[in-house]
């Protein structure tokens, strides 16, 4: 088996790499709807390939039942953030009611002046 006497620099591999380019993939419209499909595939948007229905996205379904899902979605959504919101109300009073009294420090002097006053008696 042949083996290699040195490296290949990398001046020398860069060379000969610089030909590997990558392709813009070939894109056509959907005949049916004019959408950009890639050639040779079915199309995502309607579920067509060369004017033939061939995926459940090309059977028609009702317009009236999409956009009532995308509404009742749309107020899931309202009714959801409606309910953060008023979580994060109830979570401010609360912390409101529950606030710690403040800590002070004492200063060291007047700690050292109390364990002297205790020494002595």
């Amino acid at each position: 088996m042949a083996v290699p006497k040195k490296r290949t620099g990398k001046s020398a591999q860069a060379k000969r790499r610089a030909n590997w380019k990558g392709t813009v993939p070939a894109t056509t419209t959907c005949k049916n709807c004019g959408s950009v499909v890639l050639t040779h595939t079915v199309c995502p948007e309607c579920g067509t390939y060369k004017g033939k229905v061939v995926s459940i996205k090309g059977q028609t379904a009702p317009v009236e039942a999409k956009e009532e899902v995308k509404e009742s979605k749309k107020a899931a959504k309202k009714a959801e953030a409606e309910v953060k919101e008023e979580t994060k109300a109830e979570d401010v009073k609360e912390e409101t009611a529950e606030e710690k009294p403040k800590r002070t420090r004492k200063k060291k002097a007047e700690t050292a002046e109390k364990t002297e006053g205790e020494d002595k008696e």
